[in-house]
């Protein structure tokens, strides 16, 4: 048997801890996907490292650190092909770029552990989560920020119909539920109608959520006996 002859157990031992160590920062890094509902979860990041430190590690022990680079090459370019299929595109809106970029630094994790480089995949398995955890406030932060109507993209245009009387309360009901959907408010406007009526007119940047939110929350909406009319419209520019 080949295995008598190629078995070593310093490179064995070598090999496990690398690969036990890309499972670990796998794991790590898609404990908290999973946490927050995305489609690579935990099981997908700690599949992708560990595949990733076992081609590095398997090119290194074969034929040497230089054909090791080959190989990280290819693992990049192989991963790209699997991070296109966690992105889907709904009408203007494109879901799933955060979780290709993911799974795209669980590979470079993997290479770096299978490298041998297990102080460096520590590192940026710090960094990744870092990134998709203490970024979040300061992204929901910067979208809150009002931007002049020139400016701002595509996006929502949201009409509720209402009577003046609760037209305050419909407001910030509104912001309330847009917010919690994280639909971003370029602009809002009252306009008296007539009948004692009064709209509120709604401009909303395109979120990743899509028009299916807004579709829910208009259908919401509707069951308010406070609310006569509400509709959603496409803008050009918002």
């Amino acid at each position: 048997m080949r295995f008598i002859e190629t078995f070593d157990l310093h490179s064995f031992t070598d090999s496990s801890i690398s690969l036990l160590a890309a499972f670990v920062f796998g794991t790590l890094i898609g404990a908290e996907r999973q946490y927050r509902q995305r489609t690579a979860g935990v099981r997908t990041n700690a599949l992708v490292a560990l595949g990733g430190a076992a081609f590095v590690d398997l090119a290194q022990r074969i034929a040497g650190d230089v054909e090791s680079l080959r190989v990280i090459a290819y693992v990049v370019s192989g991963i790209g092909f699997l991070g296109a299929g966690a992105i889907i595109k709904e009408g203007a809106t494109v879901r799933g770029m955060n979780t290709a970029a993911t799974l795209w630094c669980s590979a470079a994790v993997g290479a770096c552990v299978g490298s041998d480089m297990l102080a460096e995949g520590f590192l940026l398995t710090f960094f990744i989560i870092a990134g998709n955890t203490l970024l979040r406030p300061i992204v929901r932060a910067i979208d809150r920020i009002p931007l002049q109507a020139k400016s701002m993209e595509a996006g929502y245009g949201l009409r509720v119909l209402t009577c003046r009387q609760s037209v305050q309360e419909m407001t910030a009901l509104l912001k309330e539920q847009l917010e919690e959907a994280d639909y971003t408010i370029g602009k809002l406007s009252l306009n008296e109608e007539e009948d004692e009526q009064a709209a509120i007119n709604v401009s909303l940047m395109v979120s990743s959520n899509g028009p299916g939110a807004l579709e829910a929350l208009i259908s919401a909406l509707m069951q308010d006996s406070r609310v006569m009319a509400a509709s959603l419209s496409l803008n050009a520019d918002t």
